[in-house]
């Protein structure tokens, strides 16, 4: 293995997201005080939208600060796969919420409540505000961390739910339309669930070990064959740490008068340098060896 850890994607955003999670309890709060102000159930369940983002969040904010920990001979990889679980458990989350969101906004169609709309409109444009800062807090570091991506998804989900808050405020307002309110909530249940099915997707791709999405297997192959002195490889893997910690092994069968530090030197710089792979892991043999494999492995 070459190389030391280096900092997970989600560390480099771990402050970002404690404002975000500062924010999203500020709303919280304000919408709790709204709802009971004005009756409005859509302020209600939108901040039990927002306590479910804020556990979240505060999930996230656990794993990268486990993540943070040194590894030990038992955890030779420390805690960096609690944030690929913290992304398993926000797309989880989301997905309660994106159903729950459809099923209420069904039930409110039959059956639409009334509301104080001028309330309503003042409290959803505070969590209009306070969301559009988690959204552009996060937008570099969700590219980079399933972890920071599963946040990202959340507050960007309140964004649009204060937003529908906000719309729905407006139509019943002007026109007393009362069934505004849950036809907006069922169009963000349907935003929501296909970003989240693709999180859950990409996390449990990680937790199953396959191949990173960003790494060409066929391409880091074929560099490795091009390297000087190497004859051939096998049993070549990659697979992925946490976002942004990707990990390859091989076995490299040398040419018979290669010198295995020059080739071993070669392939680290080349996978570090055109696959930003820091972690790798060589075995390197003589064609002998692959024969002794082949035979004990048919």
């Amino acid at each position: 293995m070459t190389g030391d850890h280096r900092g997970s994607a989600a560390a480099r955003s771990r402050g970002r997201l404690a404002v975000v999670l500062s924010v999203t309890t500020a709303i919280l709060l304000a919408e709790i005080v709204g709802a009971l102000v004005s009756g409005s159930l859509a302020l209600l369940a939108d901040a039990g939208h927002m306590l479910t983002d804020a556990t979240g969040i505060g999930l996230s904010l656990l794993a990268i600060w486990f993540a943070g920990r040194p590894a030990t001979s038992g955890r030779t990889f420390g805690y960096y796969r609690l944030e690929i679980l913290a992304a398993v458990a926000n797309a989880v989350l989301l997905l309660g919420v994106g159903g729950f969101v459809l099923v209420e906004g069904v039930r409110r169609l039959l059956s639409p409540p009334d509301v104080g709309s001028g309330v309503m409109l003042v409290f959803g444009l505070v969590a209009m505000a306070g969301n559009g800062v988690s959204v552009w807090l996060l937008r570099r570091g969700q590219r980079e961390s399933l972890n920071i991506r599963g946040a990202f998804l959340e507050v960007l989900s309140d964004l649009l739910g204060a937003l529908a808050v906000v719309v729905s405020a407006v139509v019943i307002a002007l026109t007393g339309f009362l069934r505004a309110d849950p036809l907006a909530s069922i169009l963000i249940g349907l935003l929501i669930l296909p970003r989240t099915w693709r999180l859950l997707r990409e996390a449990v791709d990680v937790l199953l070990e396959a191949t990173p999405r960003n790494v060409d297997l066929e391409e880091v192959r074929r560099h490795i064959l091009e390297a000087p002195g190497v004859a051939d490889v096998h049993d070549l893997h990659a697979w992925t740490i946490t976002s942004g910690v990707n990990v390859v092994s091989a076995h490299v069968v040398l040419q018979p008068r290669a010198e295995p530090p020059a080739v071993l030197d070669h392939l680290c710089d080349c996978l570090a340098g055109d696959f930003d792979i820091e972690h790798s892991t060589f075995q390197l043999e003589s064609s002998d060896r692959r024969r002794v494999e082949e035979a004990s492995h048919p």
